[in-house]
């Protein structure tokens, strides 16, 4: 019988455990797959630390070659390093990580040419097709020629690539402690941050797979921990903090405290319009902070709202020309990067923000935080769209109330929102709310929570 891949192919991505769902067998099925799909005659493939990674990516480099596909090998890089080599050699590309997840999980990133996403709408459902049909009658036909496999180190180029889209000749000198996680920005960020005046103070920069010091994914609190200590214990000016696979990035302040994705986002945004001439559409989904499409029209832009996800910004990037994109998650996208997501361009536009005036971190993005949020709250549920249907009635007949359901259900106040999301693979519902004050945005959570937990 034909492998069921469904639990590793997801809407973006291929990730599982290995090699309890998938193996380097498998993966060279997905390198041919992907070749036939894509009509590919030469493809570039990259990965990142995981003990899995390298055994995985020559599978699937064998697997293209194959079909007759040259395959340039980019060795250990970052996702936005495999990013990079796809838009600067226009190649579809392949990343072998599983971002933030756990040792025993490994994944596959694809994208074509010029970095332009794959998932299941734009051809990963026809490469899990074909992957599927080859497990059951063994390897596809080989091509009449086989492709061939070289190397290129492509680490020094991108660097150069992210520091020509940044204005740092006045930053002035900064302590900045960076958290690798044990991931990939121990590999990139050295070379990125070389020659700035920086002091920086490397925190887990060994490349280390199994994660000994705190899993790789800064959205969760916990995980920052570490990193908030070292930066008040040094007197730094900030700290940054990497994922696993170093796409997206987290600053904390010189106090220690997160600063809001969102907040960044909006920095972010203005220093872009500024560079465009003052005008150019931003991308936001919809659980930003109200902050993000207010300082986009005070600096001149047009803010566009998404859903939430990856796929949705990039198409709307790609839709609109717009030149910068942001998300609640602290991926960040640019115009000048294919569309795609890059933490390390944002983390350098911070630095150059902040070592361009005298200020500390906390005072300069004061102004672009000014609403009190809830950040995204959990619940397990029995029933989703019972909950859902069950907090649009409570709410739909107010006065002054609004709602749309561009993504799960959102409703909008004259002095709070919020929004309620299902979870796609979990029985949850996902909660984001914000408000002109704490003591309302408290009030309005615990309210919505209420409904939500009944």
């Amino acid at each position: 019988m034909a492998a069921d891949l469904s639990q590793i192919v997801k809407a973006y991505d291929v990730r599982g455990v290995v090699p309890d769902q998938w193996d380097e067998k498998l993966a060279e099925l997905f390198g041919a797959a992907f070749v036939r799909i894509t009509d590919a005659t030469a493809i570039v493939v990259g990965h990142d630390m995981r003990p899995s990674s390298p055994g995985l990516s020559r599978a699937f480099a064998l697997g293209a070659t194959a079909q007759g596909a040259d395959v340039t090998e980019i060795g250990l890089c970052s996702t936005d390093q495999l990013y990079y080599a796809s838009g600067a050699l226009n190649l579809p590309g392949a990343m072998f990580t599983a971002s933030h997840n756990p040792a025993e999980y490994n994944g596959i990133k694809l994208c074509r040419a010029g970095a332009a996403p794959v998932g299941r709408d734009t051809g990963l459902a026809d490469i899990r097709r074909l992957a599927e049909e080859w497990s059951d009658t063994g390897a596809p036909e080989p091509a009449a020629t086989t492709g061939t496999i070289s190397r290129r180190d492509t680490l020094d180029d991108y660097a150069a690539h992210l520091r020509g889209l940044v204005d740092l000749t006045a930053v002035r000198p900064l302590k900045v402690v960076v958290d690798a996680g044990n991931g990939m920005g121990g590999h990139t960020v050295p070379t990125v941050l070389a020659g700035l005046p920086l002091d920086v103070v490397p925190m887990y920069f060994e490349l280390d797979g199994t994660f000994p010091n705190h899993e790789a994914n800064p959205l969760d609190p916990a995980n920052l921990v570490d990193l908030q200590a070292r930066v008040r214990a040094e007197g730094a000016d900030l700290g940054l903090a990497f994922d696993g696979d170093a796409d997206r990035c987290f600053v904390v302040d010189e106090h220690g405290d997160p600063v809001s994705p969102s907040a960044i986002t909006a920095l972010v945004a203005s220093r872009e319009l500024a560079r465009n001439g003052g005008s150019g559409t931003i991308i936001h989904n919809l659980i930003t902070s109200w902050s993000v499409p207010e300082v986009v029209k005070e600096h001149g832009g047009t803010p566009v709202r998404t859903r939430v996800g990856h796929s949705f910004i990039k198409q709307e990037m790609a839709t609109t020309g717009a030149i910068f994109g942001g998300e609640h998650s602290a991926h960040y996208y640019f115009k000048d990067f294919w569309n795609a997501d890059t933490g390390m361009l944002a983390a350098l536009h911070v630095l150059a923000a902040l070592g361009g005036q005298d200020g500390p971190l906390s005072a300069l993005v004061s102004s672009y935080d000014r609403y009190a949020g809830s950040g995204e709250i959990n619940s397990t549920v029995a029933d989703q769209a019972d909950r859902l249907a069950a907090i649009k009635a409570a709410y739909g007949d107010r006065d002054g109330i609004t709602l749309d359901e561009l993504d799960g259900l959102t409703v909008t106040a004259s002095d709070w929102w919020f929004n309620v999301r299902p979870s796609n693979t979990e029985p949850l519902l996902r909660l984001n709310t914000e408000a002109r004050t704490r003591s309302a945005m408290e009030q309005i959570r615990d309210e919505i929570l209420g409904i939500i937990r009944a």
